[in-house]
């Protein structure tokens, strides 16, 4: 068994986390996720960071405040806020400033995951498939956490579709011809093809009826929530959400066009 004092004296909120996750065993699962994740999602943080972009940056650093709050990092999610509000502004010089203390958190939290979870010297990989079903739901986030997250839940009831970003998703229907899907839930801040060109990809080729969709998202912008209700969404659930919460979204959504 884990020792789970080995995150908590680290100042990882483990109480907290468990709000979202519910036990040690999904906990720790979801860790794997963060970690097959982290590596990729650290590559882009430094990318547009040197490339002074700070319209991706600041997506980025948003899905990794999102990911450092669910599983109690509140240090690195602080920071990642920081970062998250000076790109916002365009505030390179900030960015730059304090650049090194948040990969420095980045790094010292990976460390400790790979510690607790006994993969210190070991590669970590995750590959999760959802068995063929009638029925399938997509899951549209930069996070693969949180994708990772819907699938454990939904997986023994639907094929869980699963997309990083707004394009991904788009070229998944359109493999499928819409056949299957019964459902969306949609990330509305991602990298390339954010959550609103979906939206407007839908109003235009008036796919709401056949696609229903809800809204999933950690912006907290009521201006943004507003626009995303102008199109004939069917809910919006904020994250970090739970198990409940996500089911009863998910079958609100499903019973929208049936």
């Amino acid at each position: 068994m884990r020792d789970v004092t080995l995150l908590t004296s680290n100042g990882v909120n483990v109480a907290k986390s468990l709000e979202l996750f519910g036990d040690m065993a999904t906990y720790d699962s979801t860790l794997s996720d963060f970690l097959a994740d982290i590596n990729e999602k650290e590559n882009k943080i430094k990318l547009y960071k040197e490339s002074g972009d700070m319209a991706n940056y600041s997506i980025y650093v948003h899905g990794l405040k999102s990911d450092a709050k669910y599983f109690g990092f509140d240090t690195l999610a602080n920071y990642a806020y920081q970062h998250e509000m000076a790109s916002k502004e365009n505030n390179l010089y900030f960015v730059t400033e304090h650049f090194n203390e948040l990969i420095l958190e980045l790094d010292r939290i990976v460390h400790l995951v790979k510690q607790y979870l006994g993969l210190e010297d070991a590669g970590v990989q995750t590959t999760l498939t959802a068995p063929r079903k009638d029925r399938a739901l997509i899951v549209v986030d930069d996070s693969a956490v949180i994708k990772n997250f819907v699938l454990k839940i939904f997986d023994q009831q639907f094929e869980v579709l699963m997309a990083g970003d707004g394009e991904e998703a788009l070229k998944l229907i359109n493999e499928n011809n819409g056949q299957k899907i019964v459902g969306m839930l949609l990330d509305l801040n991602m990298p390339n093809v954010n959550g609103f060109q979906v939206l407007e990809y839908f109003k235009t080729n008036n796919l709401f009826d056949s696609i229903p969709v809800s809204i999933i998202t950690g912006v907290g912008d009521n201006a943004l929530v507003a626009q995303a209700f102008e199109y004939p969404i069917v809910d919006i659930i904020r994250k970090p959400f739970n198990e409940r919460d996500i089911k009863a979204v998910v079958e609100k959504t499903i019973q929208y066009a049936h």
